[in-house]
């Protein structure tokens, strides 16, 4: 299928060669005369390129407020800026916007051409490269053997053929995203659509913009996520970063099930699950005022807890055995074997979670090491953290030794505790004491048990 480029021009002539150039080339082309008609063009359906001349008919640089409005919907595409009035301040306007290229008219033609091909071949990439992410994350599933993971696997069969929202809570990078990707997949609303509105990623003064959508002024229609998702799943990604004026909205789209479009005069029904997720304790955001009880209450229909990965080692040699195995299939990689007991992954904080190992296994795939000592190396390098050990052992050294060796015990125990995920028996046998004795040392240490 050949690369369809949008042709935006107000010069007829310079229209109609650039088409049959375009066309003779093998692509597929659209025109517009003038900034509305792009600006219908743009939002009935985009192109996968564009070239723009930088004055049409509404301005001086109504031509770089397409390029602008282009890159909000999608900063992937390519924008080919062309001008018959250049100087270097407006090419150097145009790049920074986000412009592909800016070509001066009167253009050389096999110049113009060879910017076309490079834009779109550089579009492709960009979507093949798009498409195997969006493949390998939607392939992936929700590994571990902890009471956590279990729990969650069980809650996501129960919930996902209701119509409930869900309240998904946990840190940052620990599989929230996932957790509702799953829910929608085994779901009645599978072949519908699921739209993220990510809360943290937002400029503020566009929540309601991109959440209702906007009726505009020339009769154009700019679809929020709430229509986007009819008859499917809406994540509400970070919803405690929303502003609380548009949290009272969204709570009366809840109570009466449809909304209005910015500048519109009619009620848009709503037909869309919601979830939402956070990575911050909900519960405080309530009691410091950041977030609405009421709104909480009408999301939180059922909830789902996933904890941090370092609170759930056992699942981490799972974890590493899946990603190697899954990255290699998708990326189509020679197969590569990391030593899950390696103690620089056990041992790890693991601050960015789940997405951290995914990471890391990934960047290993890339360089494809066979040498089990340069994989090693690798993990070592990768999960440096600011000399910790340094600043531990000097903190040791200014206290007395028995609450050093205290002080070891308790973090060398917890430490293994998490490893054989709350298992006494094998931890015992693997730190060499009988069961009773480390019952007693545990107790004596305050170490709680993690059933």
């Amino acid at each position: 299928m050949s690369t369809e480029i949008l042709i935006i021009d107000d010069n007829p002539d310079i229209r109609n060669i650039l088409n049959d150039l375009i066309l003779d080339a093998g692509y597929k082309t659209r025109m517009a005369a003038n900034y509305n008609q792009a600006l219908k063009e743009i939002d009935k359906k985009l192109p996968e390129v564009a070239i723009i001349d930088v004055k049409l008919d509404k301005g001086d640089n109504d031509g770089i407020e397409l390029l602008n409005h282009i890159k909000q919907k999608n900063k992937d595409i390519p924008v080919i800026i062309i001008s018959g009035h250049a100087n270097i301040e407006m090419a150097v306007k145009s790049l920074k916007s986000g412009a592909f290229e800016f070509i001066q008219k009167p253009f050389d033609k096999e110049r113009l051409m060879n910017f076309v091909k490079r834009a779109s071949e550089n579009y492709e990439l960009l979507k093949q490269n798009n498409y195997l992410q969006t493949k390998l994350f939607h392939s992936f599933e929700l590994i571990g053997s902890s009471n956590n993971i279990t729990k969650i696997n069980e809650q996501i069969q129960k919930v996902s053929p209701t119509d409930s929202r869900v309240f998904i809570c946990g840190p940052t990078g620990s599989g929230k995203e996932l957790i509702a990707r799953k829910i929608h997949k085994a779901s009645n609303r599978k072949n519908k659509p699921f739209i993220i509105l990510n809360g943290a990623l937002l400029d503020v003064k566009k929540y309601e913009q991109e959440l209702f959508g906007e009726e505009k002024n020339d009769g154009s229609i700019s679809y929020g996520a709430l229509e986007k998702a009819t008859g499917g799943v809406l994540l509400i990604d970070e919803v405690s970063e929303i502003p609380l004026e548009t949290q009272s909205k969204i709570l009366r789209v809840l109570i009466d099930q449809k909304f209005k479009r910015i500048n519109g005069n009619h009620d848009i029904i709503v037909d869309v699950r919601i979830l939402c997720s956070t990575s911050k304790v909900i519960l405080e955001e309530i009691k410091n005022g950041n977030f609405r009880e009421d709104l909480f209450h009408r999301l939180n229909v059922f909830q789902i807890n996933i904890d941090s990965l370092s609170n759930r080692v056992q699942d981490i040699p799972l974890l590493i055995k899946y990603f190697s195995e899954k990255i290699s299939e998708n990326y189509n990689l020679k197969y590569f074997n990391i030593d899950p007991e390696n103690h620089h992954l056990i041992d790890y904080s693991w601050p960015g979670n789940v997405r951290e190992l995914r990471n890391l296994i990934e960047r290993i795939a890339i360089l494809e090491p066979q040498d089990p000592e340069k994989i090693s190396n690798i993990i070592k390098e990768s999960l440096k953290t600011n000399n910790s050990e340094n600043v531990n052992y000097y903190k040791s050294l200014s206290i007395p030794l028995k609450e050093a060796r205290e002080n070891f015990e308790k973090e060398y125990l917890t430490s293994q505790l998490k490893k054989f995920g709350g298992n006494i028996s094998k931890m015992a046998k693997f730190v060499g004491m009988e069961r009773s004795a480390l019952h007693r040392k545990l107790k004596g240490l305050n170490i709680k048990d993690l059933n």
